[in-house]
């Protein structure tokens, strides 16, 4: 069957069409993304602006239409923290829907988590125990702990790059006033629910998902993506503290020249690492993995999830 699933995330609007069968690992047939930052779209009365919306039924629209052309049987769309947000999220949609016929499920922090986690799992394995994921989005921060394929404990926060880099940082470079207030915000805050994740006992396998541990490791000196999904790549909290502190000296410019580091991910650099570090620091983790399957992949495996449990 191939599948098109659509991830209208607080960054970018991606679709990942798969060719993908109970059982089987999906397999990426073709993928499309665009820039939107649609949590950059949330106005002062937390509703998303009309440019907001326009940009996204256009996005929508062009997904549509291109999984049509790659013929897609099975079409599922989802959108994540800052639609989720919005305090006019359900007429947005709805408008989006009528326009485009496209119906958009709003995920919870908390069913971000819990799918992200089943794809960590499925990644790594039995063999890899009592698995911690954290994955860092452009409007939240999830994490999940677990033995299973169903975590044990999840938390979700308001602590993604793109709403942190917003709400906190108003220069290039920030000064180290905001820099000293960001980080207490995101510590405070993390420090609240850590210890719940942890109670269940101690963790055998940390993993990093997302766009932003990718481009963390990276600076620190893991394989570029075009060694492919099977290189090993690890991130070391040392590292992640010692560039939390550089990056807060660089300019947008500078850190684009950085590996891995795109123009438009220059700016929302710092407050990922910020929120790394006091992740990566107040759970105890010297060091995680990052796995290449996150929460699209994990909608994909619950899809098929459900087919492999349909009579036959």
């Amino acid at each position: 069957m191939r599948l098109g699933v659509l991830d209208v995330g607080s960054n970018t609007v991606h679709l990942l069409v798969v060719d993908a069968y109970p059982g089987a690992r999906p397999l990426p047939a073709f993928s499309h993304k665009a820039g939107l930052s649609l949590a950059a779209h949330l106005q002062p009365d937390n509703k998303l602006s009309r440019v907001g919306e326009e940009r996204l039924t256009e996005m929508v629209a062009e997904s549509m239409r291109i999984a049509e052309d790659k013929g897609v049987e099975d079409f599922l769309a989802f959108a994540t923290s800052a639609v989720r947000d919005a305090a006019n999220s359900d007429d947005v949609l709805a408008r989006v829907q009528q326009r485009t016929g496209a119906h958009i499920r709003v995920l919870s922090g908390e069913n971000e988590a819990r799918l992200t986690f089943l794809a960590a799992r499925r990644w790594f394995g039995w063999s890899s125990g009592r698995l911690l994921v954290i994955d860092i989005g452009g409007g939240s921060l999830e994490v999940a702990a677990g033995l299973d394929e169903e975590p044990e404990a999840v938390m979700s926060l308001s602590l993604g790059v793109v709403r942190l880099t917003r709400d906190w940082l108003t220069t290039d470079p920030p000064s180290a006033g905001e820099v000293r207030a960001m980080r207490k915000h995101v510590r405070a805050e993390i420090a609240r629910l850590a210890g719940g994740l942890l109670r269940r006992g101690p963790v055998d396998h940390a993993v990093g998902t997302s766009k932003t541990f990718r481009l963390l490791a990276r600076i620190a000196g893991a394989a570029p993506s075009s060694e492919g999904p099977y290189a090993k790549r690890f991130l070391n909290h040392a590292d992640v503290a010692a560039w939390a502190d550089r990056l807060a000296t660089m300019d947008s410019s500078e850190r684009a020249k950085l590996p891995g580091v795109s123009e438009r991910r220059a700016g929302q650099a710092l407050a990922g690492a910020v929120v790394a570090d006091a992740a990566m620091d107040l759970m105890g983790i010297s060091q995680l993995e990052i796995c290449p399957w996150a929460l699209r992949e994990g909608v994909i495996l619950k899809r098929l999830d459900t087919l492999n449990e349909s009579p036959s």
